[in-house]
């Protein structure tokens, strides 16, 4: 079973790193589908929870966020891995003439220096998040009382058959602990749950917030770096 079980996790990165590279302009569409068109209203309930003026988001993708910080009036810069979704940003960012700065670089290793930005955000992403490497150099970068916000998981409320479908994919790619939501609360993700526990460790003070929009619940995880480490 272990192999079984190791094989399916290697098989399901796969397919998103995929999503990522490859077939990143179906990017959209898909994110569209897996949330019944409500993807980009989860990602700006982080906007609240942002504080500035300057603010990185790692993982940007498409670009929507990077748009949507500017538009709320910070001075936004983006990092992904991707070529791909860099250059769909691009085109998004040189269509709306906007002035956002993006690169291309590994979120363990950043060329900014220390302190250079309030918030750091990541909506939805991989496990790369949670590494010891990402979690001290987003503590580096960020000035006293800077917050790390980020989107792992957002669900749809309701018990239609297509919502339980749908959360039924979500267990089986692995983003779900529990077999079943229990009267409309959400077992924490994987990915969450290890968010938490090294965010701790890596000295973040951690809180775990809960945004109800219609027919959907976004949970939003906000760290806060201490002033000094010990």
């Amino acid at each position: 079973m272990n192999i079984l079980n190791d094989l399916w996790v290697r098989f399901i990165r796969f397919g998103f790193n995929l999503l990522y590279h490859q077939l990143a302009p179906t990017y959209d569409m898909v994110s569209w589908i897996v949330s019944f068109g409500k993807w980009r209203q989860w990602q700006l309930a982080s906007l609240p929870f942002v504080k500035g003026p300057d603010v990185l988001e790692l993982a940007h993708g498409p670009g929507h966020m990077l748009l949507a910080l500017r538009r709320a009036g910070y001075n936004v810069t983006g990092s992904d891995l991707s070529p791909q979704m860099g250059r769909l940003a691009m085109r998004k960012i040189r269509a709306t003439e906007a002035p956002v700065a993006i690169l291309q670089a590994p979120a363990q290793k950043l060329p900014f220096a220390a302190g250079s930005f309030d918030s750091v955000l990541a909506t939805f992403p991989t496990e790369f998040i949670a590494e010891q490497a990402c979690l001290d150099e987003v503590h580096r970068l960020l000035r006293a009382d800077g917050r790390f916000v980020i989107i792992p998981q957002a669900r749809l409320i309701g018990g239609s058959l297509a919502v339980r479908l749908l959360e039924g994919l979500y267990r089986i790619t692995g983003q779900r602990n529990s077999p079943e939501p229990d009267h409309g609360r959400d077992s924490a993700s994987p990915l969450l749950g290890a968010i938490q526990r090294r965010f701790i460790e890596a000295e973040f003070d951690v809180s775990v917030e809960r945004v109800f929009q219609p027919g959907s619940e976004v949970t939003i995880l906000v760290a806060t770096k201490q002033d000094a480490r010990s």
